[in-house]
């Protein structure tokens, strides 16, 4: 009997923890830090979607960032409505740094803007988001590169490096100036990866080698840059997966496992679409509580190919290459 009611209350408890727990939430673009024990979430979105936690499975949204759009966003993206792409968040001498992607889809006329807090808690007095416009920009006809999907990284010396990039010739590296407003002087724009093409490449027209969602993360000796190759945004039909390769200085060269340069197409396959999941892709990694965590969306085969949120624990094997074990 009293195995019986072991038993009756185990299945009791886990039943009411199912219903309290949150099912994934729709995401695109998802990057993830915390703050005094709430994590907050931003994505792609109007004005940039924004969602805390307290435990990563029950979320709560917050206020968009921006209420209305950048000010500056429609003259110098022509185009350009209230959907907002790829944030990018990180901290540094008590301030909040969120890069923005402002573009359309299918096109490299894009700029990358600069949002600042000194906190993210939106019931804190000090709460409030400084625009700084535009840091970056990509211009048809004289750039062969697209300014999205932003991410900043520090060097070990400190030094702010952003890079960015979406399909035509790849993923980029510049560094910034210390207030991270725009880029160092005189600007040097490096490519860190590339896919090879087999259709003629146009400063309007993106081409098929597609790599975009750069990320860098250091872990020991190595710079690790994350990247994610084919397509995002299809539903069923998406084929997004997770590449990486590392480099032992941040300006590159990055190489994958095999040894081949990230610049002449290489990468190493991190996560890809499966049964359950069309496509995986987009990703960040953060580190909680000396763990680190892969966190991207992935496109639900189970609804219909909507995109949703996942984190999930990064391992390391023995030669220092990333492993995730997916969950179903």
């Amino acid at each position: 009997m009293k195995n019986l009611l072991l038993a009756a209350l185990l299945a009791t408890s886990s039943q009411l923890a199912a219903q309290t727990l949150s099912p994934p939430i729709p995401i695109h673009d998802p990057v993830l830090t915390r703050q005094n024990g709430t994590y907050y979430l931003f994505g792609t979105g109007n004005g940039i979607t924004v969602w805390s936690s307290q435990d990563r499975q029950n979320w709560t949204p917050e206020k968009p960032v921006f209420a209305s759009p950048p000010a500056w966003a429609q003259h110098d993206v022509p185009g350009f409505k209230e959907h907002i792409w790829a944030p990018d968040i990180s901290y540094f001498n008590g301030q909040y740094s969120l890069f923005y992607s402002i573009s359309t889809f299918g096109k490299n006329r894009s700029a990358i803007g600069l949002a600042t807090n000194k906190t993210l808690d939106p019931k804190a007095k000090d709460f409030k988001w400084v625009d700084h416009g535009a840091v970056i920009e990509s211009v048809p006809g004289r750039d062969m590169w697209n300014a999205i999907d932003p991410n900043l990284i520090r060097d070990e010396k400190g030094t702010p490096w952003l890079t960015f990039g979406s399909f035509w010739n790849g993923i980029k590296l510049v560094q910034l100036r210390p207030d991270l407003t725009g880029p160092a002087e005189p600007a040097q724009w490096r490519t860190l990866a590339r896919r090879p093409r087999t259709a003629a490449l146009t400063d309007s027209l993106p081409g098929d080698g597609a790599i975009e969602g750069p990320f860098i993360f250091r872990h020991g000796e190595y710079y690790y840059l994350f990247t994610s190759f084919d397509y995002c945004c299809r539903g069923p039909q998406s084929t997004y997966k997770m590449m990486v390769g590392r480099s032992r200085a941040i300006t590159g060269p990055y190489l994958d496992q095999a040894g081949t340069p990230l610049e002449q197409g290489g990468g190493t396959l991190v996560l890809q679409g499966d049964a359950n999941w069309y496509g995986v892709g987009h990703n960040a990694v953060a580190t909680f509580d000396k763990v680190d965590y892969l966190i991207f969306h992935g496109y639900d085969a189970h609804d219909k190919g909507r995109p949703k949120l996942r984190i999930e624990p990064l391992a390391w094997s023995p030669d220092g290459w990333p492993t995730v074990a997916a969950k179903p």
